[in-house]
């Protein structure tokens, strides 16, 4: 191929192409490297490798889909989505998971149709009446308690149950400091910072690509606190 027949495949002079030949250090425009390869057959991070690597993660970092500051700054959107598109299970593992009944409407009747097309759904909260729920209301000093935020979730989880015999919930008294949802591939990773309640915590969304990653990890975390907790 001549650079006249790669500049008419890409749609650029000639000129343009005889600069990328001259300097290799020069790096087109990406729609114009992904057009050279196309033309050449070759895949283009063998022709211009350093443009990739500096436009694609590839590090362990590359699990990091996007990071908030507050859980509260987590578009709504982005958890109906999780939540809707999820095929085989969800998991939420809040202390209290209070903020879902209020910031997701119809989140029961969505879980409800989740549940009957198979996906495994299960919740994680903190015990209500537990020495750590207590010392936890002690330090946020709120009117609007842990226990009573833990309670409301215990109720809409039974008429969930009622209607979705397969939902499974269960206490556990040691993911009072990081909040994780999981849904298939994708997770939320919310950590609690001293005396600030929920919606404050930084959050990380996850997405997993990789065996041994942060998603991986935070999984097994996430199962080991499960075969921990005691069923409700």
């Amino acid at each position: 191929m001549t650079e006249a027949d790669l500049a008419s495949a890409v749609g650029v002079d000639e000129k343009t192409v005889s600069r990328w030949v001259a300097n290799p250090a020069r790096t087109p425009h990406p729609r114009h490297r992904y057009a050279v390869a196309a033309a050449l057959e070759v895949d283009v991070d063998v022709l211009w490798p350093e443009a990739v690597r500096t436009a694609v993660k590839t590090g362990y970092d590359r699990e990091i889909v996007s990071t908030y500051p507050h859980r509260s700054l987590v578009p709504r959107v982005l958890w109906q989505d999780l939540i809707g598109g999820a095929q085989r299970e969800i998991i939420f593992a809040g202390y209290t998971n209070y903020f879902l009944w209020l910031d997701l409407p119809n989140l029961r009747t969505v879980l409800a149709r989740q549940a009957e097309a198979g996906v495994a759904i299960r919740f994680l909260v903190g015990d209500p009446d537990s020495p750590t729920t207590v010392e936890r209301e002690r330090i946020e000093a709120v009117p609007l308690t842990v226990s009573t935020r833990i309670r409301v979730t215990l109720d809409e989880f039974a008429k969930l149950r009622a209607a979705a015999p397969s939902v499974a919930g269960r206490h556990s008294d040691h993911h009072i400091a990081m909040s994780l949802f999981r849904f298939d591939s994708d997770m939320l990773v919310c950590t609690h910072l001293a005396d600030k309640l929920g919606h404050d915590s930084p959050t990380l969304h996850l997405r997993r690509r990789q065996d041994g990653g942060l998603f991986d990890r935070y999984s097994a975390h996430l199962e080991y606190l499960w075969e921990q907790a005691r069923e409700f």
